[in-house]
């Protein structure tokens, strides 16, 4: 099904039986470069027991903005999540949020119209924008913490290269989306180059702390991940209370490359 939102219209898919008593809902939220496929092997296992859906976020996949270029702020994709929650009639979901589907979805849980509609969240790789901000900070502040600043900073320092106009566009045209299938195994398509704007458009510096997140919330951290240091947890659980961290061996791709072993944390609420 296709769901039309402010400047954009969603592919939205939904697997699994009926969301009946007793059958749990997920939303999953996908990343950068990817599409919703990023979650198949997942589906596949838990399509049996669970009530799934998905939806390419805009301009990925199957979906497209219908205003040229289109915003991409961060606002945008929640009501966009929303819109897809609203257009399903789903119930009260788990939340499922990978790369820059978790940074929405940090989002989203902090948004009002989470109550009754979220009941989990489970974040991987994706830190909330407004902590990461608050994190640097701090550890600007505190000389014993510039080791994890820089070591972030440097895992960070492909977004720099992503501001600067045609040269990404160029580099994964050329080199990176063959070299990113080949090693995924995942057909990306022009996805790297449309979803460019995510980076543009959502990372001005922001002095507002996080919101309190009222849902229980899982935060799966690959310690492998080459993007998103294991430290930026810290201090979460000052605007999070209700929150479960579980380390996992495994690289930034880890939902897919690892799905059996995420679709066993999943039928476990937080």
């Amino acid at each position: 099904m296709s769901v039309v939102t402010e400047g954009a219209e969603l592919a939205v898919f939904r697997y699994g039986p009926e969301p009946v008593a007793g059958v749990p809902t997920l939303l999953l939220v996908h990343g950068y470069p990817d599409d919703h496929r990023l979650y198949l092997p997942l589906i596949q296992e838990l399509a049996e027991t669970c009530h799934i859906i998905a939806y390419d976020t805009r301009n990925a996949g199957s979906s497209s903005v219908t205003d040229k270029p289109g915003s991409f702020a961060l606002q945008v994709l929640v009501d966009d999540l929303y819109a897809v929650l609203a257009a399903t009639h789903a119930p009260p979901v788990h939340l499922v949020g990978h790369d820059w589907g978790s940074i929405q979805a940090w989002a989203a849980v902090q948004d009002p119209r989470a109550a009754g509609r979220i009941s989990h969240f489970t974040s991987v790789s994706g830190p909330d924008l407004q902590h990461f901000s608050w994190w640097i900070r701090g550890r600007l502040r505190h000389p014993r913490g510039w080791a994890q600043l820089l070591g972030q900073l440097l895992r960070s320092s492909y977004i720099a290269v992503f501001q600067i106009p045609l040269l990404p566009e160029a580099l994964w045209r050329l080199f990176l989306t063959g070299s990113y299938e080949r090693a995924t195994g995942r057909e990306v398509g022009n996805n790297p180059i449309r979803g460019l704007a995510l980076y543009r458009e959502n990372f001005q510096s922001s002095r507002q702390p996080p919101r309190r997140v009222l849902v229980p919330v899982h935060v799966i951290v690959p310690v492998k991940d080459p993007f998103v240091s294991p430290n930026l947890i810290d201090g979460l659980s000052d605007w999070v209370p209700r929150l479960r961290v579980t380390k996992v061996k495994a690289g930034h791709w880890w939902p897919a490359t690892h799905a059996a072993d995420f679709a066993k944390i999943l039928r476990v609420p937080v």
